[in-house]
């Protein structure tokens, strides 16, 4: 952890924009949607004119009496400008409490309500399907778009005089994101300005001798996770142009690709799935692509093969970055096509040298292994600092010394991987890992778009599967695959809409399990 810490003032997410255009005035943002705060920019822009527009957004919200401390909610329609009222919120010192629009209305306002009458930008459609009550917790109501009678609309204060730039303190609250959601309602996660730089030094620094010129960068990453934040700064600060997604439609993303030839791309493993078709298309749109990354969860391997082998560049690569959104990325790991993804089973990589820190203990006094796996724990200085009104949580996260429970179990192996076996609340006793199994599954099965192994109401194991197009799944192919796996009840097959997921389409197991079992939706 000592290289995150030497010379760390900060991510300074306010003026991110700003330094980034003096230091490369000619690099560009591309967008495949329109912005709400700001349609006649178009779909692409400078980054000085993107830093502009930062800088009018925080006039309009200083406008809008918004102070530094001030905690101000970003609950609105999916887009780019979620991260850029983020970045004018910091630019005033404000702290952006960002919300997911995948988020239902009732967690919403639940996590409105910790936040403690913040100021609330919204839209009109947004803000009338939430409950009543939230028009009591908030400061002020702040629309992007529509109209409301105690609102005032951002649009209105186009204008508004320019403030300067206010740099809190390092160890200030800087951003609040909220967790996945996968076992019931997300926790609100507070990063300061060195936390989140603490993050950003092992990722920039994996980088660095990946990427030795100038490439393209495509992003799919929720925008309202911290990790698209410091791949902002590394993409920014290094003069990539980037290209920014906020719809996974694969023909959509091919279109888009096959103009624009990233060399990287980084999505959600769910979203880098759902591009396995990618690799056929005759357009060659992932030709170019010289790294591939996933945000902070591991990959099947049957899409890091299918991706690796569209790219025509000599040593494509996969990165593989294993962590949380209350530490960020801990351990890492690259493929390459000469190196099979599934040959060491389920590891996740190793951490970064001087800077994070993973360690495997005990469930039950016994060695850790891979047929009893222990609780993984980690440490790194990019660790957030508290859930917001959730102080006795975050405590019980964190153990003497300074590690940090992940809520995954697994092991190490005597040359240091970390090998993920499941998370803590989806063990099935007796199965072996639930995550290996499909991952064996994925490997045989062309077909499957999805497959979720959960736990029924007696305890067996029941796979829900669902299929490309939702063509009815192969028995006779599901039952060769299955043959070499531990008993399980018959597949459950689903459309994959219907599958109950988080801000990052994370598939929200325990949820599934409930919904098997209460019969809340048909097969």
């Amino acid at each position: 952890m000592l290289l995150q810490r030497i010379g760390n003032r900060g991510i300074r997410l306010g003026t991110l924009l700003e330094r980034a255009a003096a230091r490369h005035p000619a690099n560009v943002l591309i967008l495949d949607h329109d912005l709400d705060v700001a349609p006649a920019l178009g779909r692409r822009a400078t980054i000085p004119e993107v830093a502009d527009l930062v800088d009018d957004l925080a006039a309009r919200l200083w406008a809008a009496r918004v102070r530094p401390g001030d905690r101000v909610v970003v609950y609105k329609s999916n887009g780019f400008d979620i991260t850029l009222l983020a970045f004018a919120a910091s630019r005033i010192g404000a702290v952006p409490v960002l919300l997911s629009p995948m988020l239902d209305e009732a967690a919403a306002a639940e996590l409105m309500a910790r936040a403690e009458r913040p100021f609330l930008i919204t839209d009109a459609a947004r803000f009338s399907a939430l409950p009543e009550t939230v028009s009591e917790g908030i400061e002020r109501l702040i629309l992007t778009s529509g109209s409301h009678k105690d609102a005032v609309e951002l649009a209105t204060l186009a204008g508004a005089p320019r403030v300067p730039a206010i740099t809190m303190p390092p160890d200030h609250p800087a951003l609040i994101t909220h967790t996945s959601g996968t076992t019931g309602v997300p926790k609100l996660a507070v990063h300061t300005s060195r936390t989140l730089q603490a993050r950003y030094r092992p990722q920039a620094a994996a980088v660095a001798g990946v990427l030795p010129g100038r490439e393209t960068v495509a992003l799919h990453v929720s925008f309202v996770h911290s990790r698209l934040m410091t791949a902002l700064a590394i993409s920014l600060l290094r003069g990539f142009p980037i290209a920014v997604l906020s719809d996974s439609d694969p023909e959509r993303a091919a279109e888009l690709f096959a103009r624009l030839r990233p060399g990287v791309l980084e999505a959600h493993p769910n979203s880098l799935m759902e591009w396995e078709p990618l690799a056929d298309d005759p357009r060659r749109p992932l030709a170019n692509v010289k790294l591939f990354s996933a945000t902070f969860d591991a990959v099947h391997p049957r899409t890091v093969r299918r991706l690796l082998g569209a790219s025509r560049r000599r040593l494509p690569l996969f990165g593989q970055l294993y962590g949380q959104s209350e530490v960020g990325p801990v351990v890492v790991r690259a493929f390459t096509r000469g190196r099979a993804p599934d040959a060491d089973g389920r590891c996740v990589g190793r951490p970064f040298p001087g800077m994070t820190e993973i360690r495997v203990v005990s469930r039950n006094d016994r060695p850790p292994s891979a047929e009893n796996p222990g609780y993984i724990e980690v440490r790194s200085d990019g660790r957030i600092v508290t859930y917001l009104s959730e102080q006795q949580r975050y405590d019980a996260q964190v153990s003497a010394g300074g590690w940090w429970r992940m809520g995954d179990v697994g092991y190490r192996t005597k040359w240091g991987c970390i090998h993920l076996l499941d998370r803590e609340v989806d063990l099935i006793e007796g199965f072996g890992s639930t995550l290996a199994a499909e991952d064996t599954l994925f490997g045989k099965l062309d077909q499957l778009a999805e497959v979720v192994i959960v736990p029924g109401p007696t305890g067996t194991a029941v796979p829900v599967v669902c299929t490309r197009d939702s063509r009815p799944l192969d028995l006779d192919s599901w039952r060769a695959a299955a043959a070499s796996l531990p008993p399980m009840a018959d597949p459950v097959q689903w459309r994959i809409e219907d599958l109950p997921q988080t801000a990052t389409t994370k598939i929200k197991r325990l949820t599934l399990a409930r919904m098997l079992a209460d019969g809340s939706r048909e097969a």
